[in-house]
């Protein structure tokens, strides 16, 4: 293999991760659950893994700097991307992503096979138990916003929801009010194809949108952060799920993000041309009073860090905006076709149940434009949690209690 591919790139880091922890194949493929001879085909550049979770938990184990998983996730997006050039063919989902050792089994959630949409513009969900687009549309001077573009809200009425996933507030809409048509106005300083074409079907972007993002709306910061607000009794929930299973897991419980939202952001360019990001804004659909619902933790006892390209977002402002956390750089961006970027967005709510979706907002030479940033097609939603039963399932135990603080 020529040292110069995306595969080599991506291998060669994570060869330089396990030699440096000074850990065994057969250490680390033990504590990854994996077999010695797939994790030898990811450092060898044989195989590029179709989830990055197991690459991610790798990373973490050889002591991976913060600078490093995110130059880690660039070089995974741009070797699962090559592949997906190469075998035009779905990919299987490795079977090497098990449940840690000590902790209940959850129930599992058959992934379907994912298929690298690049011909063309398309947004595609690169990682995460489900496929979740973001809603693209070309912007304009004027600064209108309607109702999000894309089949999964082209019919205005604002209530697409997917199968088993909890709808979002109905409250009156606080911006970004909903257009009949679905569609959004506004145009470019060249005449960009896409201002006069319908939505596209299936998540694919308009034709002229030089940018994918892919978006992981129920991202972990750390493996025990994450609590959910659910509408159920402890014997009806099922326990946690590993994080990369969270997506399934939310839809099948009918949950709601409590207390904060971490929602994980890949943009690439799908052009020869650089892209500038140029802002991040974030729109509130409807607030409302917290959910009374109970709260589960995911877990016990761990501990995260802020990552580089990491945004806050308080949900109880009267204006959210996306603000750089302690030490991080703020917009401009720019990405390309070969040069990634991940925005990790981190968005806090106690005082209200809040319905939200961001605007990524690009420029491209004489073109610019809108994406849209949501929950395949719904608004993102994260409801304050004070004072809600709380429940935890205790690692070997075999059902929820009650949390003790």
């Amino acid at each position: 293999m020529s040292e110069d591919t995306a595969e080599a790139g991506f291998a060669g880091l994570l060869r330089e991760l396990k030699n440096r922890s000074g850990l065994s194949y057969g250490t680390l493929s033990k504590r990854l659950h994996m077999s010695t001879s797939t994790l030898h085909r990811y450092c060898n550049g044989d195989a590029v893994p179709a989830d990055y979770a197991p690459v991610e938990r790798l990373a973490r184990l050889c002591k991976a700097s913060p600078e490093e998983l995110v130059e880690l996730h660039r070089r995974w997006v741009l070797a699962d991307a090559n592949r997906g050039r190469r075998s035009g063919a779905a990919d299987t989902p490795p079977a090497d992503l098990a449940v840690p050792s000590g902790e209940p089994a959850p129930r599992r959630f058959r992934r379907p096979g994912r298929r690298a949409l690049f011909t063309g513009i398309a947004v595609v969900a690169v990682v995460g138990a489900v496929a979740l687009t973001a809603n693209l549309y070309p912007g304009g001077a004027d600064d209108s916003r309607d109702g999000p573009v894309g089949a999964a809200s082209a019919r205005g009425d604002g209530k697409h929801h997917s199968a088993g996933s909890p709808a979002a507030p109905s409250h009156a809409p606080s911006s970004a009010p909903a257009s009949p048509t679905g569609r959004a106005k506004g145009g470019s300083a060249e005449p960009d194809p896409a201002s006069a074409s319908p939505s596209a079907a299936g998540g694919a972007a308009p034709a002229g949108v030089p940018l994918t993002v892919t978006t992981q709306p129920y991202s972990w910061e750390d493996p025990c952060s994450q609590h959910y607000l659910i509408d159920k009794p402890p014997a009806k929930v099922a326990p946690p799920p590993v994080a990369e299973d969270a997506t399934a897991w939310v839809a099948a419980a009918g949950a709601v993000s409590a207390g904060e939202q971490y929602v994980t952001l890949t943009v690439q360019g799908s052009g020869k041309k650089t892209v500038v990001l140029n802002s991040l804004a974030v729109r509130t659909t409807g607030r409302g009073a917290p959910l009374a619902w109970n709260d589960y933790t995911m877990g016990v006892g761990c501990g995260g860090g802020v990552q580089t390209r990491s945004f806050a977002v308080d949900l109880d402002a009267a204006r959210p905006a996306a603000v750089p956390r302690a030490g991080q750089r703020n917009f401009p961006f720019k990405v390309s076709e070969s040069d990634p970027e991940v925005f990790y967005v981190k968005a806090d709510a106690s005082a209200y149940d809040a319905s939200w979706y961001l605007e990524l907002n690009w420029s491209s030479g004489t073109r610019h434009g809108t994406v849209r940033i949501d929950d395949h097609g719904r608004p993102f939603r994260t409801s304050g949690s004070a004072g809600r039963p709380g429940y935890e399932f205790i690692i070997g135990g075999n059902s929820w209690t009650r949390a003790t603080s």
